[in-house]
């Protein structure tokens, strides 16, 4: 499922106008973006948890010539389902 898809779902199950569902659906993105850059959680309890995480510094291999390259420490974005959806999938 692509946005225009999405939408068009949220519009119909919401009985919202698509141009709502749209200004609904990017109000969300730009609140739990928001929320995760400043190291905070994000929980909708039954559908699941958004999170910042480190990842260290770790060695990895170049697939092409074999030799150990250094990738760097970031952070990522992880998702855990709650348990209302993991049971549902």
């Amino acid at each position: 499922m692509n946005k225009a898809q999405l939408i068009d779902a949220i519009a119909s199950e919401a009985n919202l106008t698509k141009a709502d569902a749209k200004r609904a659906l990017d109000a969300f993105v730009k609140t739990t973006t928001s929320t995760l850059k400043k190291g905070d959680r994000v929980a909708l309890v039954g559908f699941g948890s958004f999170s910042v995480a480190k990842r260290n510094a770790r060695t990895g291999r170049n697939p092409q010539t074999g030799k150990p390259i250094t990738i760097k420490a970031k952070k990522v974005v992880k998702f855990k389902p709650g348990s209302d959806l993991a049971g549902t999938v």
